[in-house]
């Protein structure tokens, strides 16, 4: 920074001081990020956290988290409104798109952001719809729907694992557990069938992920996590071509009001995309 021109942009890695400038940046795109995300991204890959200053003075932000040698998702691609049109962004966006070196890239885009992903090589995979609306009722769990921590981590992360492009253990000891965040699983016969997590979120309570193996199982998870969240509406991504996912938000009455694509570089590993009910964030995957 001392070296730089005045006017000139320098892209550093981010500390999760600055990410929280970074993530007041997100809520006013009405991206609503979980209150407590950062410290579960910050887990799985501390250095995959970048932001440009200039003069010292934050003005663009991107994450690159990297999920071992193959794989890595690419969030918070961010400028300030003010400062937009000068190459602040394609700037950042190039530092962070080095480091994932030869790993397929994932990124969950906006429609105005989707062809300018496709010149970067990015390709759509599917179409997710946020839906929001209240869900659930007061009551006792369900005998099959447990909190996560009487069912233990390791039979979750293997759930997981599953439904995912690729592992992320680091991220999960610290999804299941925040303050704040309520993790359940359905288990049936002695064997995970599903998972669910809700957190506080800037808008509304958000669920992510919402993974199961059948729409009823889903429908349990849903059900209990929002009981959970008091009566108040909450927030769920849901990948359009899981149509049993799409007929359980639209059958609680929940509505869609905002879009995005997932969108990948390549190929990723084979994993139970009619599990995913709910994307766990827009940020992270």
């Amino acid at each position: 920074m001392e070296n730089a021109a005045p006017g000139q942009l320098v892209v550093s890695t981010a500390t999760p001081d600055d990410w929280r400038t970074v993530t007041e940046w997100a809520a006013r795109e009405g991206w609503n990020p979980g209150l407590g995300d950062a410290a579960a991204f910050f887990a799985q890959d501390p250095e995959g956290f970048f932001i440009g200053r200039v003069d010292g003075e934050p003005v663009s932000a991107i994450s690159l988290v990297t999920y071992g040698p193959a794989y890595a998702f690419l969030g918070f691609y961010l400028v300030r409104p003010d400062l937009r049109g000068r190459g602040h962004g394609i700037a950042t966006w190039r530092t962070a798109l080095a480091r994932a070196g030869d790993r397929v890239v994932g990124l969950d885009g906006v429609p105005a952001q989707q062809d300018n992903y496709r010149r970067s090589g990015f390709q759509r995979e599917h179409g997710s719809l946020r839906y929001v609306g209240p869900v659930g009722a007061p009551g006792p769990l369900p005998a099959h729907i447990r909190p996560v921590a009487d069912v233990g981590r390791d039979a979750v992360a293997a759930y997981d694992s599953g439904c995912c492009p690729a592992d992320r253990p680091r991220f999960l000891d610290v999804w299941l557990t925040a303050p704040g965040h309520r993790a359940l699983a359905s288990v049936v016969d002695g064997r995970v069938t599903g998972y669910g997590v809700l957190r506080p979120g800037r808008d509304a309570p958000r669920v992510g992920p919402l993974f199961a193996d059948t729409r009823a199982d889903a429908e349990a998870l849903l059900d209990a996590l929002g009981a959970e969240s008091g009566g108040v509406a909450v927030a769920m991504d849901v990948p359009e071509t899981n149509r049993e996912a799409v007929a359980l938000a639209e059958g609680r009455g929940m509505k869609p009001s905002f879009d995005t694509a997932r969108m990948y570089t390549g190929p990723v590993r084979e994993f139970a995309r009619e599990r995913v009910f709910g994307i766990t964030t827009l940020e992270l995957g």
